[in-house]
Formats: structure tokens, C-alpha cells, sequence
């Protein structure tokens, strides 16, 4: 009974530091919000961090839209006040086909905006969750909690947007570029880097390659397109979609000393 009692008591020390040693090894932390196109079930996320070396945090929820990301920073569910302080990249995927960047509504003061959010203007949610981001990654400089407390910059806004996964969403493809490019934020351009455009039709079928990839369909403008992309480690797409994601990651992810040094 002893000896089972000393076994049990080695195995929870050498779990223990085991679960420390990996906590240990990770170089990044990155958040990402979304919806169906993101959520775990996909796996892109996941296998492109470990690429990475890099603790996925994957919020994306099927359904939602980023009206739901706005609503859940206000009521405080979206991330923690340490997942806040650690992550090294905050990801947006969220690609339903409208304009994320139309400015005619939009107000200089995030806190201007009524909430809660409804799904029927995605460029102010946008502007909300991005405004609210920069403000409370600034903001840490004046918390004694952080370790930016004092900093003259506060957290460094490490914001990163995506397009959908092919070129067919040419409302939300286009506009998330213009959306980048005024606050010059990197952009993970899967439509343009997933090997091939919806526009130009599979010369064995005569219909878009999207279908091929896909296990359901979306009508734009008359046309069935792709919607979903197959899941799974296995999948081509998934597959692929972490190689882009990678690419561009490792291009602005900061460089960290050694911490043996």
C-alpha cells in the first residue's frame, strides 16, 4: 500500500511538471474570434499554431457574427483580463458577405455606439471591436497589474484579419482589404493564396472548384458556390488554409529573447 501510495505521489510530480515544462515551451499565445469557418471543428487554426509553436485560443462560434464578438467584449465573456495580457496576436475571422468598412455611420469614440449590437451593420461592430481592442491593450500602461504597467505604449496591438477562404465573397473580401489597409493591420489572404479562383470555372466539371472542397453551397449572384470547406486534420483545405495562416504569422509574430541568455 505504501509503494502504491509513493507511485502515485511520483506520477502526479513528474504530470506536474510535465503540464509546466509544455507551458514552458510554448513562444506565443494567439486569440482568435469567428464563426463557422473558424471554430475548432475546422482544425486549420489549431494545426497552424502548432506549426507555429503557439497556444491556440479559439473562440469561434458557428453562427455568430461579429455583432455577437462586440456584444461579448461588453459583457466581458470574450476574453479574460490575463488571455488580454498574454496574447500575442488577436485574430478576427469573421466573413459573412457584406461591407465591413463602410464609413458613413461610424463615430470616433467607441462608446458612442448603442449597444447591444444586432447583426445589421457589420462595419460599426468592426470599428467597435477593433477601437475597444487598441483602447484596452493602450490602457494597461495605467494598470498596476500588468506587466505594461508604466510603459509609455502600453500592450502592442497585434490585430490580424482575415478574407473568407475563396474569392467568391467579393462584398466582405473587398472591403476587409480596405478595412486592413486603414489601420494597417495584416491581412491573411486565403482567397488569394487557396490555389485557385471560383470565377474560373474546374475544366472537368464547368462548375466552381469550391464545390469540390465543400460539403454544403451558397447562391451569389445566381451562381452555387462553395460554402462550408471539408473538416479535419485530413482535409486539403484545412490543410492548406494553415499553411497561409503560418506564412504571414511568422512574418510579424515578435522575435522573443532567450530567455537562457
Amino acid at each position: 500500500m505504501k509503494n502504491m501510495f509513493f507511485l502515485c505521489i511520483c506520477l502526479a510530480f513528474c504530470l506536474n511538471i510535465n503540464a509546466t515544462n509544455n507551458q514552458d515551451s510554448i513562444s506565443y499565445r494567439i486569440f482568435m474570434t469567428g464563426a463557422s469557418f473558424a471554430s475548432r471543428e475546422n482544425t486549420w487554426f489549431e494545426m497552424a499554431c502548432r506549426q507555429l509553436n503557439a497556444q491556440p485560443v479559439n473562440r469561434a462560434v458557428g453562427g455568430e457574427a461579429i455583432a455577437n464578438s462586440a456584444n461579448r467584449m461588453i459583457e466581458g465573456t470574450l476574453y479574460s483580463p490575463e488571455e488580454l495580457e498574454n496574447m500575442d496576436a488577436f485574430v478576427i475571422m469573421q466573413v459573412h458577405n457584406r461591407d465591413v468598412f463602410d464609413e458613413a455611420t461610424l463615430k470616433s469614440n467607441y462608446k458612442d455606439y448603442p449597444t447591444p449590437f444586432n447583426r445589421d451593420n457589420y462595419a460599426i461592430a468592426y470599428d467597435y471591436v477593433i477601437k475597444r481592442y487598441i483602447t484596452e491593450c493602450y490602457e494597461l500602461r495605467n494598470n498596476p497589474q500588468s506587466k505594461y504597467y508604466g510603459t509609455l505604449t502600453g500592450k502592442p496591438v497585434v490585430v490580424v484579419l482575415c478574407t473568407d477562404w475563396h474569392d467568391v465573397r467579393e462584398t466582405y473580401n473587398s472591403s476587409i482589404r480596405k478595412l486592413a489597409a486603414k489601420w494597417g493591420f495584416p491581412l491573411v489572404e486565403f482567397d488569394k493564396y487557396i490555389g485557385f479562383s471560383d470565377f474560373t470555372p474546374n475544366p472537368v466539371t464547368g462548375q466552381p472548384v469550391s464545390l469540390i472542397y465543400s460539403t454544403d453551397t451558397q447562391i451569389i449572384n445566381d451562381v452555387k458556390y462553395g460554402f462550408h470547406p471539408i473538416r479535419g486534420e485530413q482535409s486539403y483545405i484545412q490543410q492548406r488554409m494553415a499553411a497561409i495562416f503560418v506564412e504571414l504569422m511568422k512574418k510579424i509574430l515578435p522575435v522573443k529573447p532567450d530567455a537562457k541568455k
